[in-house]
């Protein structure tokens, strides 16, 4: 049984769709740059030229090839992302696209044809448009059934649950799971993630056959390898696509690359340690400054009305300085607003010795919700993090990164098993990090632990892009924040 030629046709026919979107989006922008280019930079600096930025109209229709050639080489129609990924995909391609059109423009001497203002602005706007209209016409078309894959999961195990929990959370990949099989008798007729279990991964052909299954997930534990095996030499040909889950949860992920070795019909995964290379030690410093310097000036304000308002809320200074851990265990002095009462340690004490249920809160996240010691302004800053952001302080003396694990006290460090504290003190500490867009304070310590690990495992600096993004929408919606 082979992929039905009516899957290939669908397939076809969806990424001619997508293609006609972005075409559409990038006819729309590149309108829009020349208009900027013609009405409103001229008003700025009269340095530009007044004649048509693009003499020949025909022209548009090479650039607008160039663009959907480094889209499809960039896997945009062929391929499944999520959410951010899709966004840094389309921002490489976008420079790509742009580079190309520059190349074609210098090379074929059309300088006087093709305004290169207008390319560059054609560029700036696409990475800001076309992923939102991306996004609006995949929810449209999964609406009436396209782009849409059916998924069924080989294996009810952890790494099974976690899979649909991941497609779940991940709707641009557009997977929709029909269902699991399993020979685990007891697991036979319950649920996951409200899905179905059924029994008997020997009979998936059929589940495939009657449930028009396009793409199989296989997630079996270690001990079956050879079964996942000959699942996948069995199923190859049969569905449109095979994904294998490997039972390794909190290795690397992000950058890792497959290496085959031919002769021998093995491969290995190439893990790399990023954040240990001396050229993304020094990016990623250079992003800590340009961050920290715009923040500094975007905030002057806000941050004054800030202090102005812990002067009359309470007696006390501005700032306060807690010791922190810092990169190689180094101590430091962390810089926040304060938001606690000149008391603070004797409230805390009697609350403990009097109250086992903030005690045991207490010893199990190190923080409190309904805290004594906290100020009515110190609420409000915590609730909206805004009492972190003198950290930016700590960021510009290099004692702390803008994106990192979390900086925490010594009396922390013995809750860290020795291979995750080495890991995660390894690297500066972060203003905000991967545990504050997963939840935040709603997460068990282990998993705060966890998130950091697995950030400093997988750094790049999409991910620190990424990270800040869902940090501002956290902080607006007040996720898990006390």
């Amino acid at each position: 049984m082979r992929p039905r030629p009516a899957n290939r046709l669908k397939a076809t026919g969806e990424m001619l769709i997508l293609c006609v979107s972005d075409v559409a989006t990038l006819i729309m922008v590149f309108g829009l740059s020349v208009l900027i280019r013609t009405d409103l930079l001229p008003v700025f600096y009269r340095g530009f030229p007044l004649e048509p930025p693009f003499r020949n109209g025909l022209n548009i229709l090479w650039v607008l090839l160039i663009w959907v050639f480094f889209f499809q080489y960039e896997g945009l129609y062929t391929k499944r992302f999520s959410f951010w990924d899709e966004i840094e995909v389309v921002v490489k391609a976008s420079f790509l696209a742009t580079a190309g059109v520059f190349t074609v423009i210098s090379v074929g001497k059309l300088s006087g044809e093709i305004s290169r203002t207008l390319i560059l602005l054609m560029g700036f706007l696409t990475v800001f448009i076309l992923p939102f209209i991306r996004i609006l016409v995949k929810r449209i078309l999964w609406k009436v059934g396209v782009l849409s894959r059916r998924v069924l999961i080989l294996g009810a195990s952890e790494s099974g649950r976690r899979i649909a929990q991941a497609l779940r959370k991940e709707p641009n990949y557009g997977y929709l799971v029909i269902g699991f099989l399993d020979d685990d008798k007891e697991k036979a007729g319950s649920s996951i993630e409200g899905v179905k279990v059924h029994r008997g991964i020997d009979r998936v052909l059929s589940y495939v056959r009657v449930g028009r299954i396009t793409d199989l997930f296989i997630a079996l534990p270690d001990a079956d390898r050879a079964k996942a095996r000959d699942l996948i030499n069995e199923l190859q040909h049969k569905v449109d696509r095979v994904l294998l889950v490997p039972d390794m949860l909190g290795v690397v992920a992000v950058e890792t690359s497959l290496v085959h070795f031919f002769h021998e019909q093995i491969f290995a995964f190439e893990i790399q340690n990023n954040l240990s290379r001396p050229f993304n030690i020094l990016l990623k410093r250079t992003f800590d400054l340009v961050v920290g310097v715009f923040a500094i000036f975007l905030l002057a304000i806000p941050l004054l009305v800030i202090a102005l308002l812990i002067k009359i809320d309470s007696p006390g200074p501005i700032l306060f300085r807690h010791m922190r851990v810092g990169k190689n265990g180094e101590p430091f002095g962390c810089y926040k607003f304060r938001t606690m009462y000149a008391d603070a340690a004797q409230r805390l004490k009697d609350l403990l010795e009097n109250d086992p249920a903030a005690k045991e809160e207490w010893e199990r996240v190190w923080k409190l919700r309904n805290d004594p010691r906290v100020t009515p302004v110190g609420r409000f800053l915590r609730a909206t993090s805004l009492d972190e952001l003198p950290q930016i302080i700590n960021v510009l003396a290099g004692e702390m990164s803008i994106v990192g694990p979390r900086p925490v006290i010594q009396d922390e460090i013995d809750k860290y098993y020795r291979e995750m504290a080495a890991l995660c003190f390894s690297v500066l500490p972060g203003v905000t990090g991967l545990w504050q867009v997963s939840g935040r304070n709603d997460t068990s310590y282990d998993y705060r632990i966890a998130f950091d690990a697995w950030y400093v495992k997988n750094w790049n600096l999409w991910l620190d892009i990424v990270i800040i993004f869902k940090t501002i929408r956290a902080v607006i919606k007040r996720e898990g924040a006390y």
